[in-house]
């Protein structure tokens, strides 16, 4: 049967690293983390700013014109949400599930191979045992990595993992967000996560609190939603609240703890900008590149269809790459 063939018109992952919204509080650094904390509220505000976008030629050529547009003020209602000014702390609150079962498609329907597939996998896992994502998905829960824009400026930031008997607290700052620096400190997490990907065990639930001190009465992030139809509203920003609560989508949570490629070619170069998402394309939406060009051969599609058909891949971290976006979950078929 030809290679083309084999390739199934449907084919589907669901992802195995499942994250919760994360909930942001205020708290204070100095009473512990065990302190009381107060939920984050969402505030509206109405400011006027003034029009510092790039204008046309014309108009920043004759300053009467100039003066005329500067002079419109850019009024906006736009969310926002900061600490207390009696709390200097902020605390996120997210869960992970980490599931099993890489081995089986959640949808195939080409059965040579659903089998051909499934071998390749286990022995991928007999081989690595899936301890090198498994590392990198727990260095990034420890360094932080997803607190975004929340991590900056903060001066301490401690990250308290609890799952099943283990309760570990990591030093984000401790952990750089350049490479991933072997750390004797995610030994535990990292076995734990291991044994679930390789199926050894079903399934592991993980709560991460992160505790970011910031100042008192300083602002914070919540994740900005994407609204296609305003309708009536005027506000230009809109942040993610649940129940009330300011919050962190899942997806920009699952995002951060995927942002563990570092084989792609340029990661070494000038060009490259440190670990990347786990995408198909290694596409980066904030630069507009995607840095794993099919003309190059190493999208995941290309490498997949070697790996799933039993060809060799030329080096284990093609086939760490591969399987991390299996972790990743989506619709792969041929239609």
């Amino acid at each position: 049967m030809a290679k083309k063939d084999v390739i199934p018109s449907v084919l589907s992952f669901e992802k195995k690293l499942v994250v919760s919204d994360g909930y942001m509080y205020g708290t204070v650094w100095t009473e512990g983390h065990d302190s009381e904390t107060e939920k984050l509220r969402l505030v509206e505000k109405s400011v006027r700013g003034t029009i510092s976008n790039r204008l046309e030629k014309v108009i920043q050529n004759d300053p009467a014109k100039l003066n005329a547009k500067v002079e419109n003020a850019n009024l906006q209602q736009i969310d926002s949400c900061a600490l207390g000014m009696d709390k200097d702390t902020l605390k996120l609150s997210f869960t992970i599930k980490v599931l099993g079962g890489l081995e089986k498609p959640s949808a195939c329907n080409n059965a040579d191979f659903a089998v051909s597939y499934a071998d390749a996998v286990k022995n991928y896992l007999q081989n690595t045992g899936c301890k090198e994502l498994a590392y990198r998905y727990a260095y990034n829960i420890a360094c932080g990595r997803f607190l975004w824009r929340n991590r900056l400026g903060a001066e301490k930031i401690d990250v308290v993992v609890r799952t099943e008997e283990l309760v570990q607290t990591f030093d984000a700052y401790g952990f750089s967000l350049r490479d991933f620096e072997e750390n004797t400190q995610l030994e535990a997490l990292t076995a734990k996560i291991a044994d679930v990907l390789s199926g050894k065990r079903a399934h592991l639930f993980i709560e991460v609190d992160a505790y970011a001190r910031l100042g008192t009465g300083q602002e914070v992030y919540p994740s900005e939603e994407l609204v296609f139809d305003k309708g009536n509203s005027r506000k230009s920003k809109i942040l993610y609240q649940v129940n009330g609560v300011a919050a962190m989508h899942s997806q920009k949570l699952g995002n951060a703890l995927r942002t563990i490629d570092t084989w792609y070619p340029d990661f070494a170069t000038e060009a490259g900008v440190g670990p990347i998402a786990i995408e198909p394309y290694g596409a980066v939406t904030n630069l507009g590149k995607a840095f794993r060009n099919p003309k190059e051969k190493v999208d995941f599609y290309t490498l997949f269809d070697k790996f799933a058909l039993g060809e060799k891949l030329s080096c284990v971290e093609e086939e760490h790459y591969v399987m991390a976006v299996l972790v990743r979950g989506g619709v792969f078929g041929k239609g």
